[in-house]
């Protein structure tokens, strides 16, 4: 069975007998029968925001850390002490104090964690054009056809990432090698942190048959109470339908379904998948109806929103308003502009009449705003806004003062709104 070190990357066509390895004697040996035939991974960073907190204050090494809003807020990730202690990301902060009273709280620094990402991407890079993102910290790579190129199989060039994630970044990752991207994904959350599984194709549905349905990627609470209502609780009662009832009941779902519990997944490593959206939302501290809170916090998001547009070479020709009422009640309003957009004085104005015009009583936990039917920049703001001959000044200013704070930093020119 073939193995590989996964701290001096040396090979071996046979697992060594005392599970060390003979050339460093490290113990995180990887041995698998078809460890040197697979390569599609999925790469999943540990506790990525944490981490990154970690590595850069020395002092928080061994304290539980979550990296999230306040105690209105929610956890954006946390350490692995953190979860031990049961925190888990997209919980309410209020509830992870209480299981974790001592941890330390980090406000999200989304430059640094995004300075790392391209860092991580860059070392991919070097590997494979095949990269498909999935956030900041996780990503699919197809390094199909790269082993001579490398002068090694893909498993080596993965342990290899992961050993220069670590020793040039200081965060770690995991890997799931297989042959398709539905298995890739399950195999990264095996072995976490610093994990390294793998699932050929020979033991596909040996694995999967006994797994619960909520394994399979896309699966959320709904999908699995819908599922259970008809018996469906584990792979193996996906397999005991046939392919027309599944699709028949639950539509392209159950179809999905039908093929990924045989392990059947055709899709494509894409290298960047079409970005169909931008938004940014926050969550107050307090439930408010303060009107000029309000307005100040819809400037900031839609500046946040712009910046990010403009970075990504986008424009959006929909603005979409959210609203979260203190009883947790979801307001969502949309606008259609004449052409896309990706200056945030426009954004702002279209968001704030329909706060304006939403009927949505306060107060508020949550305001959002987004953008999206997205096109590249080169279609934006053409039109200019026949009733509002002053908005072109107001973009050629905007543009202005983005070139002063590439230079000057941020916080070189900031709006009077942007105070409330």
């Amino acid at each position: 069975m073939p193995a590989l070190c996964r701290d001096c990357l040396s090979t071996f066509d046979a697992a060594p007998p005392r599970g060390r390895c003979p050339a460093c004697r490290s113990p995180r040996l990887l041995s698998h029968p078809e460890l040197f035939e697979l390569s599609i991974a999925h790469m999943d960073c540990d506790a990525f925001y944490a981490s990154v907190e970690k590595r850069d204050d020395p002092a928080l090494a061994d304290k539980p850390v979550i990296v999230g809003g306040g105690q209105r807020g929610v956890v954006s990730t946390c350490c692995y002490i953190a979860r031990i202690r049961g925190v888990r990301s997209a919980m309410p902060m209020f509830q992870a104090l209480k299981l974790c009273p001592e941890a330390v709280v980090i406000k999200p620094r989304m430059q640094a964690y995004v300075h790392v990402s391209r860092q991580i991407r860059a070392m991919m890079e070097g590997m494979t054009p095949a990269i498909e993102p999935l956030s900041l910290d996780e990503a699919f790579l197809d390094l199909t056809g790269t082993a001579r190129l490398h002068g090694a199989p893909p498993a080596v060039m993965l342990a290899r990432l992961l050993r220069r994630m670590e020793t040039e970044l200081g965060v770690s990752g995991s890997i799931g090698l297989s042959h398709n991207k539905f298995l890739a994904k399950i195999a990264s959350d095996l072995d976490k942190p610093r994990g390294f599984s793998v699932i050929g194709r020979a033991e596909t549905q040996a694995f999967l048959t006994p797994r619960p349905v909520r394994i399979i990627w896309g699966v959320g609470t709904a999908t699995q109470t819908a599922l259970e209502q008809a018996g469906i609780r584990s792979i193996a009662d996906l397999l005991r339908w046939d392919r027309a009832d599944l699709t028949a009941r639950f539509g392209q779902m159950g179809d999905r379904l039908w093929h990924l519990a045989r392990g059947l997944d055709s899709r494509p490593v894409r290298r960047d998948e079409q970005l169909k959206s931008i938004s940014k939302e926050t969550t107050f501290a307090e439930d408010t109806s303060d009107p000029d809170l309000l307005d100040g916090h819809l400037w900031r998001l839609a500046e946040q929103v712009a910046d990010r547009a403009k970075a990504k070479a986008l424009a959006g020709r929909t603005v979409t308003l959210k609203l979260k009422r203190g009883d947790f009640q979801l307001v969502t309003r949309r606008h259609a502009l004449d052409d896309p957009t990706q200056i945030a004085d426009r954004i702002y104005r279209a968001a704030r009449s329909l706060l304006d015009h939403a009927g949505a009583q306060g107060p508020f936990r949550l305001i959002g705003v987004g953008i999206s039917d997205l096109s590249p920049e080169d279609q934006a703001d053409r039109s200019g806004d026949l009733l509002d001959p002053d908005a072109r000044k107001r973009a050629a200013a905007e543009r202005a003062a983005d070139a002063i704070r590439a230079r000057f930093g941020h916080a070189a020119i900031i709006k009077g709104r942007a105070l409330r």
